[in-house]
């Protein structure tokens, strides 16, 4: 479980296939304070440290992952969003994250905002998954490559995010240009609702 507060951007040392899967290695300050079998959320994606050396860690992506995800697309040198799993002694700073991907969506637009700047991205719509609650209402939340995010004029198939400077800064938005692909997960809470609905 996370917060979608990313603690720091890692930087891909090497990836290297294993099968179907893939063994990312990345490098991040933080790397030797993990241990072996921790969860750790990538752009949003939650995996599960296999190994840790010399300040760098691995971890590994599976098919599904990776075709879900915009893990496959990561080459060496790429800067990739990176949280440790929520303390549950402490506050909750973003909302509910389950480091469970939904689906990937591409940035159309991005509008400056005297300071800030407006990121529109599009997925795919789907009725029947968004009957299942896979979609944004405005001022809800939503999660953007691993980034606890409010919604901004969502439409079936698009929404908007403010970025403020500290989180272009801090975080992988400062790679993102139009066509770039991110990661999404909906709002867990909008998918139990929307479940509980279903049932009555």
């Amino acid at each position: 479980m996370f917060s979608g507060i990313v603690e720091e951007m890692a930087t891909v040392v090497s990836m290297k296939r294993n099968g179907e899967n893939v063994d990312i290695t990345l490098e991040c300050r933080f790397a030797d304070e993990l241990k072996i079998d921790q969860s750790v959320s990538h752009n949003g994606v939650c995996l599960t440290v296999v190994d840790i050396k010399d300040g760098r860690y691995t971890v590994t992506a599976m098919k599904e992952t990776l075709r879900c995800s915009n893990l496959g697309q990561l080459e060496e040198g790429s800067r990739v969003n990176v949280e440790r799993s929520m303390m549950m002694n402490g506050r909750l700073d973003g909302h509910i994250v389950q480091g469970h991907v939904d689906r990937t969506a591409r940035c159309i637009d991005i509008e400056d905002a005297d300071g800030s700047s407006y990121f529109t991205f599009e997925y795919d719509y789907d009725k029947a998954m968004a009957e299942r609650g896979y979609f944004t209402v405005d001022k809800g939340s939503v999660t953007v490559n691993g980034v606890s995010l409010t919604v901004c004029n969502p439409t079936e198939s698009t929404f908007k995010v403010a970025i403020i400077p500290y989180t272009m800064e801090h975080t992988n938005f400062c790679d993102i240009k139009c066509g770039t692909v991110v990661n999404i997960e909906f709002d867990i809470l909008g998918k139990y609702i929307a479940r509980l609905s279903s049932l009555k």
